[in-house]
């Protein structure tokens, strides 16, 4: 998946994904790519998932029932980020 460019084709034109890194642990293989390949950040996440597999864009107010729906069927599912307006290019924001 590539999060700068997939990402944005979901959303509505004035809007912006704002994605929060932190809301979940890289595997271990994406942490030695990235020493061992001297790779940006911003390059790991156009070219790996880094351990994301899907994103689901949905309401907010829906996000924590399809949380508990996705982990009661056995899938490792969490909130990463949220979707804001904006007038801004670039459609992803990581932090």
């Amino acid at each position: 998946m590539d999060f700068w460019e997939n990402i944005p084709r979901v959303l509505p034109k004035g809007t912006k994904a704002v994605i929060d890194g932190s809301t979940w642990q890289w595997p271990a293989i994406f942490n030695w790519l990235q020493e061992k390949g001297n790779v940006t950040t911003h390059e790991m996440y156009r070219t790996f998932n880094c351990g994301v597999g899907l994103i689901i864009a949905l309401p907010n107010e829906k996000a924590a029932q399809a949380v508990e729906i996705l982990n009661k069927l056995g899938e490792n599912a969490w909130q990463i980020g949220h979707i804001e307006n904006s007038d801004a290019e670039q459609q992803v924001e990581i932090n």
